[in-house]
C-alpha cells in the first residue's frame, strides 16, 4: 500500500470514532423522550442533568439537551421521535423499554436506555448484558427479579392477605413479563393473585379494573411501574383508596401519590449513571460495545402518612430500612 492511500485509510478510521456532532462542527444533541408525563419523568430528567454535570458538561456549551413528555399518548410519543430524528439527535436517552423499542424501531441512532430488563430474552431490545449489540444500552431495572421481596414487605403489613391484585401494562411484551412474573412469586408464597391489565391512559379503565379486584376479595395491589401506571398514578391511588385497596409500587412517584410503600431500584441514581454513557457516544463509542448495567442502590420508602390512615402498623423491622 502506498503511504498517500494508508494515510488517507488512517484518516479515515479517525474520523470513523468521532461522533456525528464533531464531524459537523455543532454541539451535540441529547433527547430524553419519556412516555410518561413531565410529572412522573421530572426526577429521571433531574438525575440525568446531574450526571451530564458531573461529567463536565455545560448545557448550551459542551451539549444541547433537548426533552419532550408523551403523558401515556402513544401516537404523540412517535410524532416526538420523528421530529427528533430530523433535528438531528446524536443520541436518545429511553426511560423504559417502551419508549426504548419504540426508538429503536425507528431510526439507528444509538440508545441510552433506563429501566431495561434484566434478562435477554422474551423481548427485542438487546442481545446480551455484557454485549449489547444493535444501537441499545443502559442500565437494567432488575424489576422481574424483586417481586418475591415486594409481596414480603407487603405482608408484613398485611399477614392475612390472601389475595393480591397486580396491575400492570399489557400492550408491552416486557411490562407483560413483569406481570407475569409477580404472578408467579405471588403464588409461591401461596396467594391468589388476580391480574389487571392495563391498556389506556384512562381513569375509568383503572375504575374498572380495581373494582373487579375489589369483587374478587382483593386487599391489595402490587403497581407494575411503566409509563401508564407513572402517568395515571394519581387516579390508581385515589380510586384504590376509595375501594378500600392498599397500593404497594416498585418506585416512589406512587407514593408521592398516596401509595402505602415501593420497594425497587434506585431510578435517579440509574439516570445520573446513564450520562456517563451518553458522554462515551457522544464522544465516539458505540453502543453495542457498551455492557448494560444492573442496580446497584435499591429503595424501601414507606408513606406513614398512609398508613396511619388504613390502620396499619409499619413494623419496626421495615422503619429501620425505610
Amino acid at each position: 500500500m502506498r503511504r498517500r492511500d494508508a494515510l488517507a485509510l488512517l484518516a479515515s478510521l479517525t474520523m470513523g470514532t468521532r461522533s456525528l456532532a464533531q464531524t459537523q462542527g455543532r454541539l451535540p444533541v441529547i433527547s430524553f423522550l419519556g412516555f410518561a408525563s413531565e410529572q412522573a419523568d421530572r426526577a429521571t430528567l433531574t438525575a440525568l442533568r446531574r450526571g451530564l454535570v458531573e461529567q463536565g458538561h455545560v448545557e448550551g456549551q459542551t451539549i444541547v439537551l433537548e426533552a419532550r413528555h408523551a403523558s401515556g399518548n402513544l401516537d404523540l410519543a412517535n410524532r416526538y421521535i420523528h421530529e427528533m430524528i430530523r433535528r438531528p439527535v446524536d443520541v436518545f436517552v429511553a426511560p423504559g423499554p417502551a419508549a426504548t423499542r419504540s426508538i429503536r424501531r425507528a431510526t439507528q441512532i444509538p440508545i441510552v436506555a433506563i429501566g431495561l430488563p434484566a434478562a435477554a430474552g422474551g423481548h427485542d431490545l438487546f442481545a446480551s448484558l455484557a454485549r449489547p449489540g444493535g444501537t441499545v444500552t443502559g442500565l437494567s431495572y432488575f424489576g422481574e427479579d424483586l417481586a418475591a421481596k415486594r409481596i414480603e414487605v407487603l405482608r408484613e403489613f398485611l399477614p392475612k392477605l390472601s389475595v393480591l391484585g397486580i396491575l400492570h401494562n399489557v400492550t408491552d411484551p416486557v411490562f407483560r413479563d413483569w406481570g407475569i412474573q409477580t404472578e408467579a412469586s405471588a403464588r409461591a408464597q401461596g396467594l391468589r393473585s388476580v391480574r389487571l391489565g392495563l391498556s389506556s391512559p384512562s381513569p375509568d379503565e383503572i375504575t374498572k379494573l380495581l373494582r373487579s379486584l375489589q369483587e374478587q376479595g382483593g386487599e391489595a395491589v402490587i403497581v407494575i411501574r411503566d409509563f401508564l401506571t407513572h402517568t395515571m398514578a394519581d387516579a390508581i391511588v385515589s380510586t384504590s383508596a376509595l375501594l378500600g385497596i392498599t397500593v404497594v409500587a416498585e418506585q416512589e412517584r406512587l407514593v408521592e401519590a398516596g401509595a402505602l410503600m415501593s420497594y425497587g431500584a434506585d431510578i435517579p441514581d440509574l439516570s445520573r449513571r446513564a450520562a456517563g454513557y451518553v458522554d462515551r457516544i457522544i464522544k465516539g463509542e458505540k453502543a453495542a460495545d457498551l455492557p448494560i448495567q444492573l442496580p446497584t442502590k435499591f429503595e424501601l420508602i414507606i408513606n406513614l402518612k398512609t398508613a396511619k390512615a388504613l390502620g396499619l402498623e409499619v413494623p419496626p423491622t421495615l422503619l429501620a430500612q425505610a
